[in-house]
């Protein structure tokens, strides 16, 4: 079994050995370079084909990489799909479209799978989203219902936020009309995910910084419509946030939803993607993939890693 990987980082990719020196897996798994020469890789999304598009935010640029079993170009070679994007992010294909989360808002173009191509203009269908700040990436998914869900980041490790689209996801038709505030009160939830076996959503959250090395942990939220999670006033399971302990805080206290999972503080867990193949040994079935890319807030580095968060039946983790 193998784990493939990208560099992308204006970095030489590693060495084959040194990724088998450097990176620990579990028994039977091994790791290769996927593709290389994506300049600041993001987020990845795999088209019906089997090929790779992956987001450069810093490079305005969306990548594809033919999958190598067509046979039909040379291993891990990647060709811009797209150019002159605001820093594009999250990544979504859908009934033959595209979904591009930007700086500012949602795009989408027309995408054929077969051909690596795509055809029309480029629809900004999303516009005017609070831009900028700490946390300006914008994931965008396409859930079970048919409609667009989009995270946004809080613009401040910690704060009451001017616009109430901060710190939450949001959900459109898919044509960009309609937007509802789904969920708040998630400080930088990244990336979400819907479990397979229930359709629930949930996503990783990062948690606030300079409260020490060990608080308050990063999240794993079971995420709701109209659920409020507990930014900026309570961090993890019911813990007031000191700078907002006050009355307002202790309101809040109540309806925060707590996580149904906590990581190590400062892990900084991003991308989550839930596992419902069978190349992997059954244990992993069903289980929760989610990178931690680790934080810079902590005197000894944590994170740096791919875990996998196992549910039991009643919705609680291991």
């Amino acid at each position: 079994m193998a784990l493939r990987a990208i560099s992308g980082d204006a970095i030489e990719p590693p060495e084959q050995t040194v990724l088998q020196r450097r990176l620990r897996l579990p028994d039977g798994f091994n790791i290769e370079v996927w593709a290389t020469g994506i300049p600041n890789a993001r987020f990845m999304a795999v088209s019906e084909t089997g090929d790779l598009l992956v987001s450069s935010p810093r490079g305005s640029q969306v990548f594809l990489v033919a999958d190598r079993d067509t046979g039909e170009v040379a291993a891990g070679r990647a060709s811009v799909l797209l150019d002159g994007l605001n820093r594009p992010h999250g990544l979504a294909l859908h009934d033959g479209w595209l979904y591009i989360g930007e700086g500012s808002g949602v795009s989408r173009i027309r995408f054929d799978a077969a051909r690596r191509t795509t055809s029309g203009e480029l629809e900004k269908i999303v516009k005017g989203l609070p831009a900028g700040g700490n946390h300006w990436s914008k994931t965008v998914h396409v859930g079970p219902d048919d409609r667009l869900y989009v995270s946004v980041g809080s613009s401040c490790n910690v704060c009451i936020e001017e616009d109430p689209r901060r710190a939450g996801i949001l959900r459109y038709e898919l044509d960009g009309s309609g937007g509802t505030q789904y969920a708040s009160g998630l400080r930088n939830t990244v990336d979400f995910a819907w479990y397979p076996r229930t359709g629930l959503l949930y996503g990783t959250d990062n948690g606030r910084d300079l409260l020490g090395d060990d608080f308050p942990p990063c999240e794993l939220n079971e995420i709701v419509e109209g659920g409020f999670y507990g930014w900026p006033h309570v961090n993890g399971a019911g813990h007031l946030d000191p700078d907002f302990a006050g009355q307002a805080g202790a309101a809040k206290l109540d309806s925060a939803i707590d996580p149904v999972h906590a990581f190590p503080a400062h892990s900084a867990p991003l991308g989550i993607a839930f596992y419902d193949h069978d190349a992997f040994p059954s244990r992993y079935r069903d289980a929760a993939f989610v990178a931690l890319h680790g934080s810079w807030n902590r005197s000894r580095k944590q994170g740096y890693a791919v875990v996998a968060v196992h549910f039991n039946a009643d919705g609680s983790t291991v």
